[in-house]
């Protein structure tokens, strides 16, 4: 298993959300296969696999590219905007 194991009391107090919040998050990235758990007695530990992330972040990459180029005009036509409602006051 790659990356640290921690359980979902370690992981509420270190996100500040109460335990079954953070179960049901837990289980959505289970379900999505970003996490896995690994039961021993009564405790599960989950754990991320930094390679599916990685799989991730290739897939997400075109879009961030993408988006990011878009909200780069959109700062760039609010800043002019900004500048025009200044100049007119």
């Amino acid at each position: 298993m790659n990356g640290a194991e921690r359980t979902v009391t370690e992981l509420a107090r270190r996100t500040g959300l109460s335990q079954p919040a953070t179960s049901k998050h837990l289980k959505v990235l289970r379900d999505a296969g970003l996490v896995t758990v690994r039961r021993h007695r009564q405790t599960r530990w989950h754990s991320i696999d930094p390679e599916v992330f990685d799989d991730l972040a290739g897939w997400v990459d075109p879009y961030r590219r993408r988006w990011n180029g878009a909200l780069d005009r959109l700062d760039e036509r609010l800043a002019e905007t900004s500048g025009e409602t200044t100049e007119e006051s």
